[in-house]
Order: structure tokens, then C-alpha cells, then sequence
């Protein structure tokens, strides 16, 4: 199978590695924007005020928290199947004929030879990505700010 090596080496030498590298710079890229939203969040509840009664209050004195996220785990999977095959075949006819006629002899031969060489190559090939997002609590430095931001009694 002349053709199988060339076939054999463009499947197996995927680029694995860079599917996982831009997989890993892909989600730390999303993280840090989810991280820069929070961020936002909760510079824009400390700027929301709400008015109770005579007071005004922003929304993190009212304990309202900014949502964070993290990714837990990401998945890649790559499926892939191919199927190589090579036939041969080789078909060789041959007929002689022989008659007498009027005292004259004839003979005559046939061959018919035939070859027939097929290769044939099929790829299949599937695949996934995958990422478990989760929401976080507040970093605990970031609730302690807010309670001596805020540690004046609300009334």
C-alpha cells in the first residue's frame, strides 16, 4: 500500500498540543473577563443608590454582592476513524479453438488478461469542547472591605 505512510502520518500528527494550548488561553481569556464583570458589577451597585424612607443607601451597604464565576474543569475530545484498503485483481481468460475443414487445420488461441489495483480511503472524524462554568462566592478580603466600609447601623 503505497499510499497508506503519507495517509497515516496527516492523521496522526493532529495539532493536539495547540488544541489544548488555545483550549487553556481560550478560558483564561473568558475568565478574566468574567473577573473584569464582576468587578464592574459591583463598582455600579456602589454607585446605585436607593432611597428608603429619608436615607439613601448604594446597594453593596444593603448587602447586595456582585456574581462570581470560575471555571472548574474544561474538556476536549477528538474522535477519529479512518479505513485503508487496497485490492488487487487479476483475471486471465483464456479459449483455443481447433477445427478441420476440408483437410485444412486452423487453430486459434485467446488471452484475455485483465488487472485492477483500488485503493480506497475513508475519514471520519468528531469533536468537543467542553467547560463547567460555577458561580463563586465574593472573595472574603472583598466582604471584609464592605463590612468596615459599611459598619455604621442602618436605621
Amino acid at each position: 500500500m503505497a499510499e497508506t505512510p503519507p495517509v497515516t502520518r496527516a492523521l496522526v500528527s493532529a495539532p493536539l498540543p495547540q488544541i489544548i494550548e488555545k483550549l487553556g488561553l481560550a478560558i483564561a481569556q473568558a475568565q478574566y473577563a468574567l473577573d473584569t464583570n464582576s468587578v464592574e458589577v459591583a463598582k455600579l451597585m456602589s454607585e446605585t443608590e436607593v432611597e428608603i424612607g429619608d436615607n439613601s443607601y448604594n446597594l453593596l451597604s444593603l448587602g447586595f454582592q456582585p456574581s462570581f464565576y470560575a471555571f472548574t474543569e474544561a474538556t476536549v475530545e477528538a474522535k477519529l476513524s479512518f479505513t485503508m484498503t487496497e485490492t488487487t485483481e487479476t483475471s486471465v481468460k483464456v479459449g483455443v479453438t481447433a477445427g478441420v475443414s476440408y483437410g485444412v487445420f486452423m487453430a486459434a488461441a485467446s488471452i484475455d488478461v485483465a488487472y485492477a489495483r483500488k485503493f480506497s480511503v475513508s475519514t471520519e472524524g468528531a469533536s468537543s469542547i467542553a467547560a463547567r462554568l460555577v458561580s463563586l462566592p465574593p472573595p472574603d478580603i472583598f466582604n471584609q472591605l464592605l463590612k468596615r466600609q459599611y459598619e455604621q447601623p442602618i436605621t
